[in-house]
């Protein structure tokens, strides 16, 4: 049965993985819409990682994936946590207090650049200039949110909890409990930050925010962060930090659908630039060593 997942997990091709990432992290931009009102943002991205990060550890528990790692890991898996899973989305939820999901996603194309710049430094990896091509084609009509505070902060830790993703799997550690254990730590110190603020731990009974909760922890963190981690081990994570583009294609058209995004002739440019600059980024490479 492991053999049989194995060769399962190497026959999914990096454009199913990159499109499963990219459909449900568009989605979930409108679904934290429906975490922001009642429940203050750091008690809800607690809830939704570690929710996660239970579903994920009862996953290897039945499939006897171990979750035993020396306590010099768990380091590396805090540092994960507390970037990717943690900060990362603190500041993705505050930021949608205040500007549409949509624009934020726009934001997130910059993680794009900052993989390109993060994989060359800390991993002397080289960069292709069809990869670079394509990531500024993606990245033509975001320029105008870069004043988002919260986005952009979300957008840089967010590149810093992939540069240790790659670490972690350069290292051999399996990718579920590599994820569970940083979702986990990501859920902590949250909450942490949420005990020195004061923050109330209130609860929203409302389908609304038990449904969109309960999607985030299990599609959009479970499902979604597992076929992109899984992607950036294959693919590395200069060209898989492209999902971040593709994702607010996604993100646009479902905030025009419930948020009433209104487009723009730069918008549209936009998306097409992004639909160009991924199939430039995905098509294979005769050499690959990311």
């Amino acid at each position: 049965m492991a053999a049989f997942r194995a060769s399962l997990a190497t026959a999914i091709a990096p454009t199913s993985l990159f499109a499963l990432a990219s459909l449900i992290w568009g989605s979930t931009w409108l679904a934290i819409t429906f975490q922001l009102g009642v429940v203050a943002p750091e008690a809800s991205v607690v809830y939704r990682f570690a929710l996660a990060a239970g579903m994920l550890a009862l996953w290897c528990l039945a499939t006897g994936k171990s979750l035993s790692f020396p306590w010099r890991q768990h380091a590396w898996f805090a540092a994960q946590g507390t970037l990717l899973f943690g900060l990362n989305y603190l500041g993705v939820y505050l930021a949608e207090q205040y500007v549409a999901s949509g624009l934020v996603a726009v934001l997130f194309s910059l993680i794009v650049f900052l993989n390109l710049a993060g994989v060359r430094v800390f991993f002397r990896t080289s960069i292709s200039l069809r990869t670079a091509i394509g990531a500024e084609l993606g990245k033509s009509h975001g320029d105008t949110l870069l004043g988002i505070g919260f986005g952009l902060g979300a957008t840089v830790f967010a590149c810093g909890g992939n540069l240790l993703a790659v670490r972690n799997q350069r290292h051999g550690v399996p990718l579920f409990p590599n994820v569970a254990w940083s979702m986990g730590y990501g859920a902590l110190v949250i909450a942490i930050v949420a005990v020195i603020e004061g923050t109330s731990w209130g609860f929203d009974p409302r389908p609304a925010y038990v449904l969109s909760l309960l999607y985030l922890a299990a599609f959009g963190s479970v499902i979604a962060f597992g076929a992109y981690l899984t992607l950036l081990g294959k693919i590395g994570a200069a060209r898989a930090g492209y999902v971040g583009v593709a994702v607010p294609v996604v993100a646009l058209l479902l905030s025009t659908a419930f948020e009433h995004y209104e487009w723009t002739l730069a918008a549209l440019a936009g998306v097409a630039l992004c639909a160009a600059g991924n199939v430039l980024v995905l098509l294979p490479q005769k050499i690959n060593r990311e």
